[in-house]
């Protein structure tokens, strides 16, 4: 529809209408009998949270590339695995960040 279309529709809906229809109470009536909103738990998340976090740490454990990397991080070495290491533990901690800061308030 058009804006014209909006227009005529809202000048007959004011001729015909006064006023807002009273409700009688209706509107508090039906907050009333409404469930309660329910609080989310944070648990699931947190356990989901520990056991992804094992369950990679144990599957990265058995490749080279983490030990050295972790190995050469330690003594002070820039290597090739210990950047990596590096740029993958900063990359999953700013798409972390990225999530939090985009999921709504509550």
């Amino acid at each position: 529809m058009s804006d014209q279309d909006n227009d005529a529709l809202d000048r007959l809906l004011l001729e015909q209408f006064e006023g807002p229809v009273p409700d009688d109470g209706f509107c508090d009536h039906v907050m009333q009998e409404l469930p309660s909103r329910r609080r989310p738990r944070a648990w699931p998340l947190a356990c989901g949270a520990a056991i992804g976090i094992a369950l990679s740490w144990s599957s990265l454990l058995s490749t080279p590339l983490l030990r050295m990397g972790w190995h050469d991080l330690l003594s002070g070495q820039w290597s090739a695995p210990a950047v990596i290491l590096v740029a993958t533990t900063a990359g999953v901690s700013l798409l972390a960040l990225a999530w939090t800061s985009a999921e709504p308030a509550r």
